[in-house]
């Protein structure tokens, strides 16, 4: 069995910005139209009125300051609220394909390794442009790289249950290293008409490179262990399909994308993960105060909060668990990775960390790190 490491990491940053004010500002045309133009009916009670929302309510609510987008005009115009992407032929690139492929490079070129190195792509994410063929084989092939490649999708957990499947590829000799690609375009999927969650995800690609330790450069993260944990919930859902169709769904139905019931996720999801990352520490040998940093999944700074707390019996610092989804929002399954790709320089050979995310399922991935 080989010795596995993080080598490094990857970052696709969207050309597009929208900031509070620019959403809340959308969004309250929106409502204005759509309670003028139903203005009878909510008279009548049999219709309830769109409340406001505010850059004050979102803040509060998640933390969330500003997110990128891929294409922001579309989700901008009170009539649309959804993002304009240019339907591409098959002869093009597929749009994940090419943020996985940008954010891979990133990966490889910092670790100093070429194409020839990697045996294996795994594409993790939330939502996946399509159902075949994998976008996993469009990025390995686009990248050139001699392998295997095939898609997998846990929600938001979806990039630590890659790295558990890269892990084992790489201990047990299948692959000398393994890329981890996780293209989150969430702004399709979004309710940007829903107030409760109109602000919550933005969009992202993160990369990870796993590959054997005696082959990573100095500096690499040592992955001492993974653990996965799921449980069926109903709680955070999404119902599009193919078989939408044949159902004769309306692709405009609310249950067609995001929705969640937030409190309950809050009082269930926060108290597993704290116990999850605990039990795994403990299967190593770590109580949570040895760990020297927490880069935890980036859904809202509340959850991120509870769980240090759970942890360490404090409030957590912005050292103990980094906070990105101020400027990054909610990027499904790239949250934790976002964290530990820009807030990982400082951590000094022999010192622990804990990568953890937790999202719909429900699902838990976590991988106990340490520099070295």
């Amino acid at each position: 069995m080989h010795r596995v490491a993080i080598s490094s990491t990857g970052l696709y940053i969207p050309p597009d910005v929208i900031t509070n004010e620019e959403l809340v500002a959308a969004f309250n045309v929106f409502a204005e139209q759509e309670n003028a133009a139903n203005a009878d009916a909510i008279a009548a009670g049999t219709r309830q009125a769109v409340p406001p929302s505010s850059v004050e309510f979102i803040e509060k609510a998640s933390g969330i300051k500003r997110r990128y987008v891929m294409e922001k005009s579309g989700v901008l115009d009170p009539k649309r609220m959804y993002p304009r992407l240019r339907a591409r032929p098959d002869s093009e690139i597929s749009l994940m394909a090419e943020i996985g492929v940008a954010a891979a490079r990133d990966a490889l070129a910092r670790a100093g390794k070429e194409p020839a190195d990697i045996d294996g792509v795994i594409c993790a994410a939330a939502n996946m442009q399509r159902a075949y063929p994998a976008m996993a084989v469009e990025i390995q092939t686009a990248l050139g790289i001699n392998g295997f490649g095939f898609d997998m999708n846990v929600a938001c957990s979806s990039a630590t249950f890659a790295i558990e499947m890269a892990v084992n590829a790489v201990k047990t000799g299948s692959a000398r290293a393994v890329l981890v690609v996780d293209p989150e375009i969430t702004s399709p999927h979004l309710a940007w008409k829903d107030r409760d969650c109109h602000f919550i995800f933005g969009d992202v690609c993160t990369a990870i490179l796993i590959e054997r330790l005696e082959t990573a450069p100095a500096g690499a993260f040592e992955i001492l262990g993974t653990r996965l944990l799921t449980t069926f919930s109903n709680s955070i859902r999404n119902n599009a399909g193919y078989m939408s169709r044949s159902e004769d769904r309306n692709p405009q139905d609310r249950d067609q994308l995001f929705y969640q019931e937030g409190r309950k996720v809050f009082k269930e999801v926060c108290p597993m993960a704290a116990e999850h990352i605990s039990k795994h520490l403990a299967e190593h040998g770590f109580a949570p105060a040895d760990v020297r940093r927490y880069w935890l999944h980036q859904a809202n700074l509340s959850m991120n909060q509870f769980i240090g707390r759970k942890l360490l019996g404090r409030d957590p610092t912005s050292d103990d668990a980094p906070v990105i989804l101020d400027e990054f929002a909610n990027t499904a399954s790239a949250g934790s990775i976002i964290a530990f790709h820009r807030h990982h320089d400082d951590i000094k050979s022999g010192e622990v960390g804990v990568i953890c995310s937790f999202g719909a399922g429900y699902s838990i991935g976590s991988a106990v790190v340490r520099r070295t």
